[in-house]
């Protein structure tokens, strides 16, 4: 749901809605006058000379002039640093307690008068002035961290910033000349994040937006480094609004100096603390899954393709759809409900006049093959039956409350709203009840919506007053601490709900907003995206740019939220939401209809063979998201993910490759029919005609309107779906002399059984391909194709 109908009462003030708005942002602007602290004189602080240090395990303590830094190394290799007492927990991104200290990394003297603790990843160093200094093994600065400035009150004792409102502070980074920055969250403008301002605080556009637009619903302080030199993830561990202002590096004509790159780091308050991890991409990734936690697993149905709509309108409506997909041999996994199904827009609830039996509608759909997925909002209706549950909950029941104990009200579809405090426990246990109502409408998952969260405001920020006040798990705080982690809580309340509930199968549940460890509790869409070329294009970059920080189950609105596409510009949108983890079409109320038969009869038959092909792939989509729980890798990974090194595949953001068997060219230009194609090392080929490739370099290969070009990698094996049902191996020739394999991991059930790992090897064999176990035994029924291409 986005703000755009919302916008359009606020133009007519008479509204009643456009009234509410204006009362909304008023309310909270005089929320914020009264309890927020104001900021008074402030000076100016630096750790200033370095004093003394105490080892500890791991690393030690730098005690500076007039502050002191914990630095530690953690077994595995991921580093620590916290500044004036910040350790690593609590946090809401790390699980548990954190990693434990390396006993082997010391704290040990470095040059120039500072220190330094090396372990076998990673070196990390301080310098007398406290720069800290992210190193390879080798000694090579990946990163220079400048020392911090803060700004804090003048007069603490006074009715300054103080503790109440925090030390504003800054940070300057280096990072090598030749560098590419990635990750941030989502990101319309990436993968690759050019220079520029970058604001953290999870935002509602208000409107479908495009690569223009930022910040989106979903930031993170997570950046993704790749230089020549090797490839870091830094994590800014504060969940405070800020800004992240990068500056690419520029590499020396000749002889010249190197302008190395930047990164300035801008918050409103917060700890100081942050973790770095160093390597190949995918050890990156997996240092970062073992620190986040790994990605919840969907349920096998989840990975097919599925179809959503704000106004279905109607019980009739839903089996008008669903029966036009069997009627036509269309394969449906799916049908999302947006908030029309609801009785008033109320959470919790159903219109029984529109929907007057859900759970036998739900039943018969599920007879067909196809699921029911619900839509969640956080805003509880004031004075309903949902509102007066919460109430009963604690001394002051589940929702946010001001600085004088009032409870917090903002303006969202229902009306006159409360919101749930996700970051106390009581409330997410409370919440996670709740959800037993929707499983007994018989839905089969849930969709998180408006959860920034969304307070509909006619003038400034459109969520809650910065003022309000948060549980933060018993730190206590108010909202410029809880805002972007707000919608975590409710999805770790959610997940745990459904859980408690039905512990035998896993959740579905994904949500529009979310932080830095989100994929523990399920994935996330794009939001309202435009219907556009260059929404298209930023569909691809939110992807992507997702499955860096960690969150690898992430798609589009198929053909953007809020227009009407031509079917050139939908049936482009359905090639590349096909190879996409969550592969679902959605759209306003006013907008235009995604079924693929209102697009005329060629698209029709187009979209088929899309559909079609994305059955024949789900068993290796499954394969890819139990990895992605092992090892942190996303299914959708950049093309430089395995060969960081390479320059050209740095810069390349239209392309990316599906797990390590398959490269996907999107078509994302109007009116294309061919396009270029950068290729990683390697042989690698086109799965439509067997023709192939040596990487790496650029081909330019056909795209007519029915099909985008997907290339598999040489020596790849992946599972496959075959027209009976059943899960078939598929094998790519090697290059002769060479030898190829891959890992399958097929669906164990509904449950939370991790699944077992096949491993298999492709090898020529006089003038055959074949496929071994991990015990060298041969198998059988295995489908063998680019023996036409081979040289």
């Amino acid at each position: 749901m986005d703000g755009r109908e919302l916008m359009r009462a606020v133009k007519d003030i008479g509204t009643e809605r456009g009234r509410r708005a204006w009362r909304s942002a008023w309310r909270n602007r005089r929320t914020d006058a009264a309890g927020l602290p104001r900021r008074g004189a402030e000076r100016a602080r630096v750790p200033g000379l370095l004093t003394g240090t105490e080892p500890r395990p791991g690393g030690g303590v730098l005690r500076f002039a007039r502050s002191e830094l914990l630095v530690r190394v953690t077994v595995g290799g991921a580093v620590f640093w916290g500044w004036d007492g910040a350790g690593p927990t609590p946090s809401y991104a790390v699980v548990g307690s954190g990693p434990e200290p390396d006993p082997r990394a010391v704290l040990e003297p470095d040059t120039g008068g500072g220190w330094r603790v090396v372990s076998e990843r990673v070196t990390v160093a301080v310098s007398r002035h406290g720069a800290v200094e992210v190193r390879t093994p080798g000694g090579t600065v990946l990163r220079r961290e400048l020392p911090p400035r803060w700004w804090e009150p003048a007069d603490p004792a006074g009715n300054g910033a103080g503790a109440a409102a925090g030390a504003r502070w800054m940070q300057r980074s280096e990072v090598p000349a030749d560098a590419r920055f990635f990750g941030l969250g989502g990101r319309a403008a990436g993968p690759r994040l050019r220079d520029g301002e970058y604001r953290l605080w999870n935002t509602d556009p208000k409107g479908g937006f495009g690569p223009g637009d930022d910040p989106l619903y979903i930031t993170m302080p997570v950046q993704v480094v790749v230089a020549d030199a090797g490839t870091h993830l830094l994590f800014h561990d504060n969940t405070w609004d800020g800004r992240v202002v990068l500056r690419e590096g520029e590499e020396g004509a000749g002889s010249g100096p190197d302008r190395p790159g930047s990164c300035e780091l801008r918050m409103e308050g917060g700890p100081v603390r942050s973790w770095a991890l160093v390597g190949p991409p995918a050890r990156v990734l997996q240092g970062w899954s073992a620190l986040t936690g790994g990605a919840a697993v969907p349920p096998q149905w989840a990975l097919g393709y599925q179809h959503a709509r704000w106004g279905f309108g109607s019980a009739a409506e839903v089996r008008r759809v669903v029966s036009g997909y069997a009627s036509r041999g269309l394969a449906l996994s799916a049908v999302h409900l947006d908030i029309d199904h609801y009785d008033a827009h109320r959470v919790f609830t159903v219109d029984r006049e529109k929907f007057p039996d859900l759970p036998g509608l739900a039943q018969e759909l599920a007879g067909r093959g196809v699921r029911l997925v619900s839509i969640v909002d956080p805003a509880v209706k004031a004075g309903d039956a949902v509102h007066a549950s919460g109430l009963a909950i604690g001394a002051q029941g589940a929702f946010v409350r001001d600085a004088l104990g009032r409870e917090v009200r903002g303006e969202v579809w229902p009306g006159e709203c409360a919101y749930p405090d996700f970051t106390d426990p009581a409330a997410r246990h409370w919440w996670g009840g709740l959800y037993e109502e929707r499983l007994a409408q018989g839905f089969a998952g849930v969709w998180h919506d408006m959860n920034e969260p969304v307070s509909f405001a006619a003038f400034g920020d459109p969520t809650l007053p910065r003022s309000a006040r948060h549980a933060l798990d018993g730190a206590g705080g108010d909202h410029r601490a809880a805002h972007n982690v707000y919608a975590l809580g409710m999805a770790r309340a959610g997940w745990e709900g459904l859980v408690r509930l039905r512990p035998a199968e896993r959740p579905f549940l994904f949500s529009r907003s979310g932080w830095a460890g989100m994929q523990r509790y399920g994935g996330t869409w794009s939001g309202d995206v435009e219907s556009s070329w260059d929404g298209l294009r930023a569909s691809l970059a939110l992807v992507l740019g997702l499955g860096l920080c960690g969150v690898p189950y992430s798609g589009p609105d198929v053909g953007g939220f809020g227009g009407s596409p031509s079917p050139e510009l939908y049936l482009r949108w359905l090639q590349l939401g096909a190879h996409l983890p969550l592969f679902r079409t959605h759209s306003a109320i006013w907008a235009g209809r995604r079924e693929p038969w209102e697009f005329g009869p060629e698209a029709e038959e187009h979209a088929r063979a899309v559909l079609a092909g994305r059955e024949r792939l789900r068993p290796y989509f499954v394969t890819l998201a139990h990895l992605a729980r092992r090892t942190g890798a996303p299914y959708v990974r950049p093309l430089w993910w395995g060969a960081p090194e390479d320059r050209a595949l740095r810069d390349c953001e239209d392309a990316f490759l599906l797990g390590d068997a398959l490269l996907v060219a999107p078509v994302l230009e109007c009116g294309a029919d061919r396009r270029a194609v950068r290729l990683p090392r390697g042989r690698w080929y086109d799965t439509a005609t067997g023709t192939a490739y040596e990487g790496p370099g650029q081909v330019l290969l056909d795209a007519p309107v029915g099909r985008i070009p997907v290339l598999a990698r040489a020596g790849a094996v992946l599972p496959v779906g075959s027209p009976d049902g059943s899960v078939v191996l598929e094998a790519w020739a090697p290059a002769r002399g060479r030898t190829g394999g891959g890992l399958v991991v097929r669906d164990p059930g509904p449950g939370f059984e991790p699944g077992e790992i096949e491993r298999y090897a492709v090898r020529w064999a006089g003038d055959a391909v074949v496929v071994e176990t991990e015990r060298g035994e041969a198998v059988e029924g295995v489908v063998v194709r680019g023996l036409q291409g081979r040289s």
